[in-house]
């Protein structure tokens, strides 16, 4: 509010000339004029100042509007807290997308098997060699449009060797493991994934978990062995195995819970050598895809020898299974639904593992291993339906049910907050 100035001229200027103009703090105002007396205005953004006397006395008093360090930080925190929403918005729409991808794939991938039974080595073979082709073109044309530049793909290729190690002995050790379980014992087993990822993420990334995560992890495992458990015989599930099986199973998951492990590093890192830019997930996809033909490709006689396919007979059975995915062939039977099935199950496998490595991107690895363990129980409960070429269900019992609920049980554990938001990276 501008106070009236009831003193004379002279008074006037000696106040004013009383401080440098400089240091006079002002604010702008459009009415200068009030039935009460005359004032001294001096104008400058945002600032006024107003001239008071009382009496014979003279008082030069200022008043300053400006912004208060309090409503900065404030507006500061708002925006962080805003910031914060739509990051955790983003993670979570990735987590829903890679869920509704993985019990896609675990479902296809049973179809697929249908016409393929017979072939599943060269399905395998197949899918792994058309990683290569489509992400490198893919690859291919993000550079050409600069989203890949020259920096990302200079990034040390030792630690996607690592990675297409351990994805090749993954491979190796699952398929030939795999071939000697049965069919229930196989997702069973291969939930010790998240535990090898906890374990792990400790080991290389330096991570610390909370009681109340690590038993989380814990009961979602227990949940998820509960609800597949629950489709198998009444008799031992693993009865006449031999012992090894089973163990090498274990070690496929950790040879791949290493190499998701080895990714989120590689990401780490590269922020740090791209002075904060984001590694393009093609980069990662390439050279890991890569490096996992090349070694899948060097242990191709010991693949072939597990699976009992002797090396001589080894190019008659990739032609056998060529055929069979074509669907040509008069010779061949039990091929119906190729060559849609197997199609769509590489697609929808291609799909998932992008958005499985965009959500270790985005948020961590063993949250990608929770998300993908939830579709665990999803995917029996579908193929358990009559479906298309499987036209036989199945009943499911309330231990299916109860192995569902201790999973979401620790799923709820896993999410409590514990100092900050569990979905980012360096809680």
């Amino acid at each position: 509010m501008l106070v009236p100035v009831r003193s004379p001229a002279a008074l006037r200027l000696r106040a004013v000339a009383g401080r440098p103009v400089s240091d006079l703090p002002y604010r702008r105002t459009c009415n200068i004029n009030h039935p009460g007396g005359s004032y001294v205005m001096l104008f400058r953004q945002s600032c006024s100042v107003s001239l008071a006397s009382q009496g014979s006395t003279s008082l030069f008093s200022s008043t300053s509007i400006r912004p208060r360090p309090i409503h900065l930080a404030m507006a500061s925190k708002r925006e962080e807290e805003l910031n914060s929403l739509v990051v955790d918005g983003r993670i979570a729409a990735a987590a829903a997308v890679t869920v509704i991808l993985a019990v896609a794939n675990r479902v296809l991938y049973k179809l697929a098997l249908v016409p393929m039974k017979q072939y599943p080595f060269f399905l395998a073979q197949l899918t792994t060699f058309g990683y290569v082709a489509v992400y490198f073109s893919i690859l291919y044309v993000r550079y050409t449009r600069q989203i890949v530049t020259k920096e990302m793909l200079g990034i040390p290729k030792s630690r996607f060797i690592a990675i297409g190690l351990l994805e090749a002995l993954g491979v190796a050790s699952g398929m030939s493991a795999g071939a000697m379980l049965p069919g229930t014992a196989i997702p069973i087993l291969s939930q010790t994934f998240l535990v090898w990822q906890l374990v792990l993420s400790a080991l290389i990334l330096g991570r610390r978990y909370a009681v109340n995560q690590i038993l989380g992890c814990l009961l979602v495992a227990l949940g998820v062995i509960l609800a597949i458990s629950s489709g198998s015989s009444n008799g031992q599930l693993l009865s006449g195995i031999e012992f090894l099986w089973p163990v090498l199973m274990v070690a496929s998951s950790a040879f791949q819970a290493c190499a998701s492990i080895l990714k989120e590093f590689v990401f780490i890192d590269s922020a740090k050598r791209l002075q904060g830019k984001s590694l393009d997930i093609f980069v990662v996809n390439s050279f890991g895809s890569g490096f996992q033909a090349l070694f899948v490709f060097l242990l191709l006689p010991f693949l072939s020898n597990l699976r009992g396919i002797p090396l001589a007979e080894l190019p008659q059975y990739l032609r056998d299974g060529a055929a069979c995915f074509l669907n040509i062939g008069g010779s061949l039977t039990d091929c119906e639904g190729a060559p849609l099935l197997p199609l769509l199950f590489i697609l929808t496998n291609m799909a998932f593992n992008i958005s499985l490595l965009n959500l270790v991107k985005v948020s961590s690895a063993l949250l990608s291993s929770l998300v993908a363990t939830i579709a665990v129980p999803l995917s029996i409960y579908i193929l358990s339906l009559p479906l298309p070429y499987m036209p036989e269900g199945a009943s499911l019992n309330v231990v299916f049910v109860m192995g569902t609920a201790i999973l979401v049980s620790g799923l709820t554990l896993y999410n409590l907050p514990v100092t900050g938001n569990w979905l980012h990276k360096d809680d």
